[in-house]
């Protein structure tokens, strides 16, 4: 085996305890994610809140400088909460597809990074849609036992369609 290979798992193989105790962890890591995808798509605030640490941080404004927005840092859980599901709710309806997910635990900190395909259609006008794939660098915490997100950084490597589906005029 080639002395540069990687694996998944920090854990010893032999240890199973720690291997299992590191699968929850992981798994309970990408939940996060999952929590801050599916909250948007099913705007359900609770399960989107459920994904941060009260003082979160989301950096969109990567992605967003593709075609020239200028979005804000939003800080704080409520912030990020009320922020998205404001502009979303009864406008854009959207899905978020997780895909790629590596993960790094270092104690009760971890880092994820994922690539999310994410779909935003008017839902007025449906002809009117963007179509995003962002790599995500996600920073998460364990807090009281659950894994939250601290800071999400959000680039892009495309888009397709009309931003305006996001952000609107």
């Amino acid at each position: 085996m080639d002395a540069g290979t990687t694996f998944a798992l920090a854990a010893p193989l032999g240890d199973t305890a720690a291997v299992v105790a590191e699968l929850r962890d992981r798994a309970e890591i990408a939940d996060a994610l999952h929590r801050f995808a599916a909250g948007q798509d099913l705007k359900d605030r609770d399960l989107f809140a459920s994904a941060f640490t009260a003082d979160a941080e989301l950096d969109f404004r990567p992605a967003a400088a593709r075609w020239g927005g200028k979005p804000p840092v939003m800080s704080g859980r409520d912030t990020i909460v009320s922020t998205i599901l404001a502009m979303f709710t009864g406008r854009v309806d959207t899905t978020h597809q997780v895909t790629n997910v590596r993960v790094s635990i270092d104690g009760d900190a971890a880092r994820l990074t994922a690539l999310v395909e994410a779909q935003h259609v008017l839902i007025g006008a449906p002809d009117t849609h963007a179509l995003l794939k962002n790599p995500y660098t996600v920073d998460l915490v364990r807090d009281d036992g659950r894994w939250l997100i601290r800071r999400l950084h959000i680039a892009n490597t495309w888009l397709t369609g009309d931003p305006l589906a996001i952000f609107g005029a």
